[in-house]
């Protein structure tokens, strides 16, 4: 991978963590001073069922991502280094060509005649999709583990960890409402419809909801790191 190569990627994810330092210090500034009159939304859970919960959807969480590792095996090429992620940051139209057509050129190899062959599953394509499918069930899953994870701080914290765990509670829940526009989109660039704008929507909900995951972690891990206060 060439220096402009690695150059772009680098790019991407910067692009992508600055919004969450933004939203971060927005948050923490907007919500230093709130109370904690806003409810979490999963404040009804009984609180002797909140830790079984929370181990249950990581434990659930950590499975599915493993599977995700593995279904992002093929989808890693020089166009698509970091397989799935990079296809979903594309964002502009000759980007996301450049992967598709290097997943198509998997299947060309083992075309003995290196021409397209109706016989020959594209491995790459087939992946791709089972991942996007499936990452719809994945999708509740590890918003009510950082839900859950968040509903855990506002028990431990008062002031203004717990207004930002609230928060970072909706963000999760947010996320994955990204997350299911963006699959949508990803899917009709598979479906051959990459000349329109969905590269450009794909990657603008993989940011918002990269930067929303983000944050919640960074609030769960701020919560398990700091001492907690009396309410």
């Amino acid at each position: 991978m060439g220096k402009r190569g690695i150059s772009r990627q680098v790019n991407k994810y910067v692009m992508a963590g600055v919004p969450t330092c933004v939203l971060f210090y927005l948050c923490t500034e907007c919500f230093s001073s709130l109370d904690e009159t806003v409810e979490h939304p999963l404040q009804f859970i009984p609180l002797a069922y909140r830790k079984q919960f929370f181990f249950m959807f990581l434990f659930l969480t950590l499975v599915l991502f493993a599977v995700f590792r593995v279904l992002d095996q093929p989808l890693r090429t020089d166009a698509a280094p970091n397989g799935i992620v990079s296809f979903e940051l594309a964002g502009n139209t000759l980007t996301a060509r450049a992967i598709t057509d290097s997943w198509k050129q998997l299947s060309l190899l083992l075309s003995a005649t290196g021409q397209p062959n109706p016989d020959i599953v594209n491995v790459a394509y087939v992946f791709a999709a089972f991942g996007l499918g499936l990452d719809y069930l994945f999708m509740p899953i590890y918003a009510l583990a950082l839900g859950f994870a968040t509903l855990l701080v506002t028990q431990k914290h008062a002031g203004w960890l717990h207004s930002l765990a609230v928060v970072a509670a909706y963000g999760a829940f947010t996320a994955a409402l990204f997350d299911a526009l963006e699959n949508y989109a990803l899917f009709q660039i598979l479906l051959g419809r990459g000349e329109s704008s969905y590269p450009e929507i794909a990657a603008f909900c993989a940011t918002i909801k990269f930067s929303l995951l983000i944050f919640g972690i960074l609030i769960v891990l701020l919560g398990w790191l700091l001492p907690g206060k009396a309410k």
